[in-house]
This record gives C-alpha cells, sequence and structure tokens, in this order.
C-alpha cells in the first residue's frame, strides 16, 4: 500500500496553476489570504520569502517552499524590502488567461511559479492542511524536483496543443516530488504535520495497515501484532507523530472513506457502514454522528443540496 499516493487520492488534493510572477530591481508582495496550500517554485532568480514570525529565508532556482492554507506570507528582491498588497484584480487576470503578474522595473530577474493545492471538504485527515510551519526544499535535494519545474517552465513558456492537461498533470507530480525530496531530509527534522508523520516507520507501516484494509476490526493491539511491534510502542509513536492514538485514526480514516461514498454514490448506508469496518449500521450511524454531527442518510442529502448534485 502506498500509504501517499492513498492519502492524497481519499484528499482530493489537487493543483491548480496560481499565477506566473516576473519581477525586476526592487520589488515585494504580501500575500495574507491564499486560498489552500501553496507551493511557490521559483524558476529564475534569488527571491527572499518573508513568513510571519520568522526570519526571511533566500531561495534560488530550482527551490521550492510549501505553506499551509493562509499562512501570511510574503516573497521579495531582499530581506529588507517593504512589501506592498497583492493586486488582487491583476493576480485574478493572470490566473484567468495565463499572462504574467510583473513587479518591480524590467528587466525581469526573478520568475516565481504558484501552485495551489486545495483538500476536499468532506475529508478530514489533514494531509496538507496541518503543516506546522513552511517546508523549504532546494534544487540541489531533488534534481526531479529541478527537472520538473523546468518542465512546467517549458510548457508555461511555448503554449501547445494539450498544454493545459500537462501543466494539470505537472502540477500534481511537483506535488510528490516535493514530498519525496522533503521526506528524504534527515528525520531528526519533523513538522508535526501528517506528512511529517511519514518519516516514522513504526507510523508509517500502521497507516498502511489501516488504509490497506479500514474494514479490518482493528484495535491498537492487532495493529501493533501486524507491524510487529509492542502496544506501548505504537501508542507512543502514534501520539508524538499526530498527536492522537492508533484508534482515533482510524476511526477518522473510516469517516473520511465514509463521507466521500455518501456523497459520491448511491449505495446504501449499510453497504458503507461495512466497507468501512462497522458490524451494523446502528453502530456507524452511531459513529458518524459523533464525527460528522448528523446522522449518515441527512449527511448525504445535506453535501448534494450544497454542492448541486442532488439526485
Amino acid at each position: 500500500m502506498d500509504v501517499l499516493a492513498e492519502a492524497l487520492r481519499v484528499s482530493g488534493a489537487r493543483g491548480a496553476l496560481g499565477f506566473m510572477l516576473e519581477a525586476g530591481e526592487t520589488w515585494g508582495l504580501w500575500l495574507d489570504d491564499y486560498p489552500g496550500a501553496a507551493l511557490h517554485v521559483v524558476a529564475r532568480g534569488t527571491p527572499w520569502f518573508h513568513i510571519a514570525g520568522e526570519r526571511p529565508v533566500q531561495a534560488r532556482a530550482g527551490d521550492a517552499v510549501l505553506l499551509s492554507p493562509g499562512t501570511a506570507h510574503g516573497i521579495a528582491s531582499g530581506p529588507d524590502v517593504t512589501m506592498g498588497a497583492c493586486d488582487v484584480e491583476s493576480a485574478a487576470r493572470a490566473r484567468a488567461n495565463g499572462s504574467v503578474y510583473r513587479l518591480g522595473l524590467p528587466p525581469a530577474r526573478t520568475e516565481l511559479i504558484t501552485v495551489h493545492y486545495e483538500q476536499d471538504p468532506a475529508v478530514s485527515t489533514p494531509v496538507l492542511t496541518a503543516l506546522a510551519r513552511p517546508m523549504h526544499i532546494e534544487a540541489r535535494e531533488n534534481p526531479g524536483l529541478e527537472r520538473t519545474i523546468e518542465l512546467l517552465t517549458t510548457e508555461l513558456a511555448q503554449p501547445r496543443i494539450g498544454t493545459t492537461a500537462a501543466v494539470n498533470s505537472i502540477v500534481d507530480l511537483l506535488l510528490i516530488q516535493f514530498i519525496r525530496a522533503w521526506l528524504a531530509r534527515a528525520p531528526r527534522e519533523r513538522s508535526g504535520s501528517w506528512l511529517g508523520a511519514m518519516r516514522d516507520p513504526v507510523v508509517r507501516d500502521a497507516l498502511a495497515c489501516i488504509h490497506a484494509e479500514p474494514e479490518r476490526p482493528w484495535t491498537t493491539e492487532t495493529l501493533a501484532t501486524t507491524i510487529s511491534v509492542s502496544r506501548a510502542t505504537l501508542s507512543r509513536h502514534f501520539r508524538a507523530a499526530l498527536g492522537q492514538t492508533p484508534g482515533a485514526y482510524v476511526t477518522q480514516w473510516r469517516m473520511d472513506l465514509a463521507s466521500l461514498r455518501l456523497r459520491d454514490t448511491d449505495e446504501p448506508v449499510e453497504a458503507i457502514s461495512g466497507a468501512v469496518g462497522y458490524g451494523s449500521p446502528h453502530a456507524f450511524s452511531r459513529a458518524f454522528r459523533r464525527a460528522r454531527g448528523m446522522a449518515p442518510g441527512e449527511y448525504r442529502t445535506h453535501l448534494r443540496a450544497r454542492t448541486g448534485l442532488g439526485r
């Protein structure tokens, strides 16, 4: 079981091109309302990233910085530059027609591409939405990431037939390449997030079991036995990596799977309850109401009405 691939699939993590930035001379841009997780990739130049509460960090061509949703931050030509607010209308036009958002005076010395990654609101497992701090990957850490950035830059610079489909695929590949590079770092650097938990082999093996067979009657004991560790060891690692017990994670994952099936299929509640590990519809309904605040049937009706998917 590829835990990361399955989590990204279920969480509905999908990328969308934000905007392309070209800047020259002295410039600065402050952003405080970014939708979704933001991945900034540097195609050219040496911009500085300013994160609220942290020291500015300089990035270089081929680097990438991933920020959790809503992270107030700025991008500038230097560590002490005064940053102005983003021109929302110009940025929206750039996103809509694929044009470039320009700052400062020519010639352009910096080229930067921003990609947004959003998670399905029906899913509560925080694959990308609970990053404890920004993640910065340098080009030298992963040549594959740098090559992917070059591929994206080429597609955007020379639009051809199929460019839209190519860009959509590349922005999804960028996220995988970024996560691979970040996970390959020394284990001592942890994020306190779901992604950070992937560095812990005990937690990773347990998650692989849960994701592969969510219908099994998992307990902390059976999970520990399956991955050949003690119950105490599994509990300790889970708490440290995810801040919750194995049992709590099992329930959370099952509720995510059930939520998607309730919204996206016409399967009866009885079938869904068995598929996500509950011996009776009554037990499933009780657990679902605790997790989502309403009964499964009510939840299905509510979501479909809100998203226009009513049948």
